[in-house]
């Protein structure tokens, strides 16, 4: 699969991924809402509890925003269960296990900590409701967060 740079403007490429329940989400099924995707690095790890929560404790602000919180890592669906039980999640977290979609957004590390390969970059991307995307933002830093005020002021913008 060819690596994208996802660009504003482009129509965001759509996925099918499993959640922690084991149902298979595609994005193309969430038009007509705003999508804010999210892919983090690894489930249980101190920056990705930090943003995810973030998400969890002001998830009232996109619900208003009429968007969608999808989670989105290379950690299987019973370790997202898991974390998304202990972290008390309130939105989905979908396995990207075979790094198809990371690949496909961009946002896949070669070379991570440990010498593990194909992890998500911490990285955010806000889809409109017409399947546009609005923002996107690929970090090489995993201890680095997204632009959330950025994310939430376009949020406010958006029909």
């Amino acid at each position: 699969m060819k690596i994208m740079k996802i660009t504003l403007e482009q129509s965001a490429p759509d996925f099918s991924l499993y959640d922690t329940e084991k149902k298979k989400i595609s994005l193309s099924s969430l038009r007509g809402n705003n999508v804010l995707l999210l892919f983090f690095p690894q489930a249980f790890t101190g920056v990705c509890t930090k943003e995810l929560c973030s998400i969890r404790d002001n998830i009232g602000f996109y619900e208003h925003t009429h968007a969608k919180v999808l989670g989105i890592s290379v950690d299987s669906v019973f370790t997202l269960a898991k974390y998304k039980e202990e972290q008390q999640y309130n939105f989905p977290l979908l396995s990207d296990f075979n790094k198809e979609v990371s690949e496909q957004y961009g946002s896949l590390y070669t070379d991570w900590i440990l010498d593990m390969k194909g992890v998500s970059k911490r990285s955010a991307f806000l889809i409109d409701k017409n399947g546009l995307v609005k923002y996107a933002e690929v970090l090489e830093n995993a201890g680095e967060l997204p632009d959330f005020n950025t994310i939430e002021q376009i949020l406010k913008g958006l029909d």
